[in-house]
């Protein structure tokens, strides 16, 4: 495939030189409006056998524990379900070292109540809803009761403190958590509004406790970097996706850029696979180097390449 001439694809040229340019479309999986998560044109791939394993967790309302090497689409596989199901935008949780169940579950703003109420009662004005400072999270969000369930991805969650996985057990078991700052509360002001993880979104609670009436759609990913223990084990159904051979990669790529596309990406995911075997890579890296060359950049320039399928473990 010819590429095109330097300027069409060299925006940037280093030279201090201001010029107009017009930045090319961003790839699809790139484009935030709408919700990636919602738009039918990026289909997830998966195989049979592996979309079973994600019914049984459905049927069973387990939480779903995704494994599997970076790239092979375990974060996206939440995105799916959330999609083809219909259970509304997806409740996401993107575990680190510091994250705890308490701040998943919800999170209560006390000096912004102070400093708020102060100012009310200077201006003589009502006291704002105690509500109004307490914010459920991810997972809080995902145990209102709704007409149908919610989806959360609790993402990598082995980056997570040794303790996290044994810290969800209770949730896990009886779906329900209280909110101790609404449970002293007098009796007369049992219920309140609260705010959820949703933009702009609100729930009732009653006398400060939370509880689902179903247990909602959860899918855990997990890259493999340490082990969980068997009580959370047990109460997960587990899932190992694959790496992709090339036959799943030329899918991908199809249903990703099109058939135009997969004709100009042989080459590129014949390198793709020989790069693969010592370092690992991730699938959405070789949809770089295909829409780049869809695009007309020229991937033979020097180190281009390279800086596209970069592996991610080892040294820079």
């Amino acid at each position: 495939m010819t590429s095109a001439p330097e300027a069409d694809w060299r925006l940037f040229r280093g030279d201090g030189v201001p010029r107009a340019v017009a930045l090319p479309s961003a790839p699809p999986w790139r484009r935030f409006t709408p919700v990636p998560a919602l738009r039918p044109e990026l289909p997830y791939l998966i195989e049979r056998q592996h979309a079973d394993v994600v019914n049984a967790a459905l049927h069973l309302r387990r939480p779903l524990l995704v494994t599997g090497p970076a790239g092979t689409g375990k974060s996206s596989l939440a995105h799916a379900i959330a999609h083809e199901l219909q259970l509304g935008e997806l409740l996401e949780w993107p575990v680190n070292s510091r994250s705890t169940v308490k701040d998943a579950l919800y999170q209560y703003d006390a000096i912004g109540r102070l400093r708020e109420t102060t100012l009310s009662r200077d201006a003589g004005e009502r006291e704002p809803s105690i509500g109004t400072f307490v914010r459920l999270g991810p997972l809080g969000t995902a145990l209102v009761p709704s007409d149908t369930p919610r989806c959360l991805l609790i993402d990598e969650m082995d980056k997570g403190d040794v303790d996290l996985p044994n810290d969800l057990l209770t949730v896990f078991e009886r779906g329900v958590f209280d909110i101790p700052e609404l449970t002293r509360l007098p009796e007369d002001m049992a219920d309140v509004e609260v705010q959820t993880y949703d933009h702009g979104g609100t729930a009732q609670v009653h006398q400060g406790l939370v509880k689902c009436p179903d247990f909602p759609v959860v899918v855990i990913t997990s890259n493999g970097e340490r082990d969980f223990p068997p009580a959370f084990l047990r109460r997960c159904i587990r899932l190992q996706l694959p790496v992709p051979d090339k036959e799943r990669l030329r899918a991908i790529v199809e249903a990703h850029l099109g058939a135009e596309a997969l004709r100009a990406a042989d080459d590129l995911i014949d390198a793709f696979l020989r790069r693969r075997a010592p370092g690992e890579l991730a699938t959405d890296q070789l949809l770089n180097a295909v829409f780049l060359r869809t695009g007309g950049v020229d991937l033979n320039a020097e180190g281009l390449l390279d800086a596209v399928l970069h592996q991610l473990t080892g040294a820079m």
